[in-house]
């Protein structure tokens, strides 16, 4: 009786880790924007990166990072020297989208963003904006953020 006690608990380990084997294996960049998106509303607020408080731009980005352990800048300007620069038609989900400021005649640094979905050649990005949603969104990369595109970079 013991012997095949055992032998059904080693069948029921091998089954369990087969399923387990099938199981799909969450990427660093989908648990990145998976804890992104339960920030969806958080209010704009200028300067900060207290999710009590609001987010603005930067420091919603460095708050997400910040939070897998991901050294990263607080302020936008910063993120163009950071990680890697990558060509944006190679660009993926977690990448960081770097963008002039409200003015994209100003070709510096005044926003950024992190790549939430790619579909085709559609892009969606999640950030803090002080536009029309003051909030933590999801926003497509339009004509008008892409007139203010400077570059993407990887960190993860």
């Amino acid at each position: 009786m013991a012997g095949q006690a055992q032998t059904v608990s080693v069948k029921m380990q091998q089954m369990v880790q087969q399923l387990i084997s099938t199981l799909p294996v969450q990427q660093p960049a989908n648990q990145l924007i998976g804890f992104a998106k339960t920030l969806i509303g958080v209010p704009y607020h200028y300067a900060s990166s207290n999710p009590a408080r609001g987010f603005d731009c930067s420091g919603f980005v460095s708050y997400v990072f910040h939070n897998f352990g991901f050294n990263v800048p607080r302020s936008s300007s910063e993120f163009s020297n950071t990680g890697t620069p990558v060509d944006l038609a190679k660009a993926k989900v977690g990448d960081v989208l770097i963008f002039t400021g409200t003015n994209p005649k100003v070709r510096t640094v005044g926003h950024v963003g992190i790549i939430y979905s790619i579909s085709g050649d559609e892009i969606q990005f999640i950030h803090a904006t002080s536009g029309k949603a003051n909030a933590v969104t999801i926003t497509p990369l339009n004509d008008y953020y892409k007139g203010r595109f400077l570059k993407v970079v990887s960190i993860i």
